[in-house]
């Protein structure tokens, strides 16, 4: 079997209020990986819409495998209402990519959300189905025979390591074409979909009363507990 490295260390939309979360893994062969800062690789965020584009496809060329995963915000209100963190949520879906991946896994990247780099590790871990050890985190001795894939949790990932870059890159393409087919869905401009989007935040004030984006917002955000607050002060 090939021995690859997995990153499924980054998503897109974490912070938004309309649209999914997106997640994705990249599975490619160690020897491949100095490919990717060769082609411009990087964090998303730090590339225009035109370059992820770009690099999109050349990523789909270079890497083994690629997992995609959207968690749209009916359930991420289901999960806010369980008590279910964010951050669980996430690691649970990351996971389930994870198993997914059919071939002998060394490595996993993973950009951590949490506080504690190491404890969403854990928490991804926890969900998977596959023999796991977490780097920084005290575990039983390995079991004979056994191959276990090794997990760093690290902040900044998606800067650090360049494979975690093109999953980023994945996710943040990924959200954008969802957002581009909500928008011609509800023929409608709809903006990034960030709180921090002035034309995001004016579309949810117009359809706050008709319901018309009720399924496409996330309502236990704070964001919308401010917007409430204040259509009822006029």
């Amino acid at each position: 079997m090939i021995r690859i490295i997995v990153c499924g260390g980054d998503e897109a939309g974490r912070g938004a209020i309309i649209g999914p979360l997106v997640i994705s893994i990249v599975a490619m062969k160690s020897t491949s990986m100095h490919k990717l800062p060769e082609i411009g690789v990087r964090d998303s965020k730090m590339l225009t819409e035109k370059r992820r584009n770009q690099l999109y496809g050349q990523i789909e060329e270079l890497v083994t495998d690629i997992k995609v995963d959207k968690i749209y915000p009916k359930e991420i209100n289901e999960a806010m209402r369980n008590h279910i963190s964010l951050n669980e949520l996430e690691a649970m879906h990351f996971a389930h990519l994870f198993d997914q991946i059919k071939h002998d896994i060394g490595s996993v990247y993973l950009d951590s959300p949490d506080v504690i780099a190491e404890r969403f590790g854990t928490r991804f871990k926890m969900s998977s189905s596959k023999p796991i050890k977490v780097v920084g985190v005290k575990a039983p001795p390995q079991e004979k025979g056994v191959k276990y894939t090794r997990v760093i949790a690290e902040h900044k990932a998606d800067v650090k390591y360049p494979v975690v870059s093109a999953a980023s890159i994945i996710a943040k393409v990924t959200r954008d074409r969802e957002i581009k087919k909500l928008e011609k869905e509800l023929k409608m401009h709809i903006g990034s979909g960030y709180p921090s989007d002035y034309k995001t935040i004016d579309i949810i004030k117009k359809h706050l009363k008709t319901g018309v984006l009720n399924p496409y917002i996330r309502e236990k955000w704070s964001t919308m507990d401010r917007i409430k607050q204040t259509k009822l002060q006029f």
